[in-house]
């Protein structure tokens, strides 16, 4: 990896650790495979610093987002145990920079994913799913960025609550899903927005894995991509999902 590419990771794992945006690459600075590679050197800093990789998360799971955004196939990062927050306790604006949050569902394997598996394949690789808040922050300045430097900065991974585990993987095609504060809806969807039904994550997370080579231990968590708009996190306010026939999970934002 050539040393210019590592800087540009050690910057922006600097920017996460200390809670300051940097300005956006330019154009051309790095193109998408390019952006991975950065992405991969950023989470060694975070495992040289003792923490564990738990899984992976998908985006742009929606055919409206990749539209918007100009590409023709989702993106995906990885989750790592320090981003993981329990479900119901206070989470805190100061741990990161200007965090959002997403309304989610979330897998746990049963079997390691080494390669591509068909849709009719996916459930034998589940163990559990459950409704999941995912955390985003990018470490842009504004929450401005492109394709290649939003998966640089590992697709704005920042974390994650996940409520408790069911085998309600029936209750996932068309499930209504609401995000709430305070009480009061302020997104509202369904996981078909989710590449049609949620479980298709598992099939574009195994072909992932195959084209870059790698493998998802047994035990590890899939966040399979947002079924709404984020919202801004305001201290104060307390955050909910309910995911319909799946279940409900939230936290507590504090200053």
């Amino acid at each position: 990896m050539q040393s210019v590419f590592k800087d540009i990771a050690t910057h922006l794992d600097a920017a996460a650790l200390t809670k300051q945006a940097v300005e956006q690459y330019a154009p051309g600075t790095f193109d998408l495979e390019q952006a991975y590679a950065i992405q991969r050197e950023s989470i060694a800093h975070r495992v040289a610093r003792g923490h564990a990789i738990r899984g992976v998360k998908l985006g742009f799971t929606s055919r409206a987002k990749m539209k918007q955004m100009g590409v023709d196939d989702l993106i995906w990062g990885w989750l790592t145990n320090d981003m993981l927050f329990e479900e119901g306790s206070n989470i805190s604006l100061s741990a990161f920079i200007h965090p959002r949050v997403e309304p989610e569902v979330c897998f746990l394997t049963k079997r390691a994913i080494t390669g591509p598996i068909t849709a009719l394949e996916a459930v034998q690789y589940i163990e559990a799913v459950a409704p999941a808040l995912e955390i985003i922050d990018s470490r842009f300045q504004n929450f401005k960025f492109d394709l290649n430097n939003v998966v640089a900065d590992n697709c704005s991974s920042s974390g994650l609550v996940v409520g408790e585990w069911s085998s309600a993987f029936t209750a996932l095609h068309n499930a209504f899903v609401s995000l709430s504060v305070d009480g009061r809806p302020v997104q509202l969807g369904s996981t078909a927005a989710i590449l049609g039904n949620p479980l298709r994550a598992i099939v574009q997370v195994s072909r992932l894995l195959g084209e870059s080579g790698q493998t998802l231990p047994a035990g590890s968590l899939i966040m399979a991509g947002a079924a709404t708009a984020a919202e801004a996190m305001k201290a104060g306010t307390y955050v909910d999902v309910d995911v319909r026939g799946v279940g409900q999970a939230g936290f507590h934002v504090v200053s």
